[in-house]
């Protein structure tokens, strides 16, 4: 029985280092006076309402007032926002906000086009390198456009960041959506850009295709290079504004660093020491 016990602590204590420690990407732009929206909509307010010594609790305090659109900066937009009756914010089903992440490197061909839209061949290219795209997966555009936050006139593509015509920035094509949707049943959809449609559009297909079909879209993602094209999780947590539209989301991945180096070298111990107390379970039994 003591023998049985040991076996049994030893299996707890090398089974989980075999696990290593997930490294967490913050995919998120910062919230302030800079942040971008939409042009018709109102900017980003910041208010200190008290920040000093309080002699009421003894202690220093802070405590502020913010105010911003529901679309602006890294956010998602609910399906209702371009779909009459789909989910509001507060609807949205928590195992839709976080999936499989699958980054779609486009860079080389936004360099030498702005308007560039994600295609169905673009998809195929992916699985061709990395296999299926697993379903309920958080599929994000990655065109390099990030590093142009926060200057609207590089965002938005144009000198003119007040006039929607003039913009000019890539996103995802309409027939490559509606194929994430319908063939490989996608949690979401984003971009590293201003919208889940090409800054030339007038009738933004995406969006609506995305609301009628009740899936989010994620908008203005930073930092796409520091997580792998394959094998992360990509997490949505967003403000569960009642009747809301969209919010703003502290989105971020997670990957395994190096899978297979760390978990080898555990999981050869683990064996070794298994098959030695193996031995000497055989020994105990034979000589009792």
């Amino acid at each position: 029985m003591d023998l049985l016990m040991i076996c049994s602590c030893v299996f707890l204590l090398t089974v989980n280092p075999a696990y290593s420690k997930p490294r967490i990407v913050d995919l998120t732009h910062k919230q302030d006076k800079d942040s971008i929206t939409w042009p018709t909509n109102p900017a980003y307010n910041f208010t200190v309402l008290y920040r000093g010594f309080s002699t009421y609790y003894n202690s220093w305090i802070e405590n502020n007032h913010f105010a911003m659109p529901e679309h602006m900066g890294t956010h998602i937009d609910a399906p209702v926002h371009a779909a009459e009756g789909a989910w509001k914010i507060h609807q949205i089903p928590m195992e839709k906000l976080y999936g499989p992440g699958v980054i779609i490197n486009v860079k080389s061909k936004v360099a030498n086009n702005p308007d560039y839209r994600v295609s169905t061949d673009d998809l195929s290219a992916w699985e061709e390198k990395y296999g299926e795209i697993p379903r309920h997966a958080v599929v994000v555009m990655n065109s390099g456009w990030s590093k142009k936050y926060p200057d609207p006139n590089l965002v938005y593509g144009t000198s003119l960041p007040n006039d929607t015509t003039s913009f000019h920035f890539p996103s995802w094509h309409e027939e490559a959506v509606t194929w994430l949707i319908t063939k490989r049943q996608v949690n979401a959809v984003g971009v590293d850009t201003p919208s889940t449609d090409y800054g030339q559009t007038n009738t933004f297909p995406c969006h609506i295709i995305l609301g009628k079909h009740n899936i989010v879209g994620i908008e203005h993602v930073a930092n796409l290079d520091n997580i792998p094209e394959s094998g992360s999780v990509v997490y949505m947590p967003v403000l569960k504004i009642f009747d809301g539209s969209g919010g703003p989301t502290r989105l971020f991945g997670t990957y395994d660093d190096e899978p297979n180096k760390t978990n080898a070298a555990m999981y050869f111990m683990s064996t070794a020491i298994y098959i030695y107390l193996l031995q000497m379970m055989t020994i105990f039994v034979y000589q009792y």
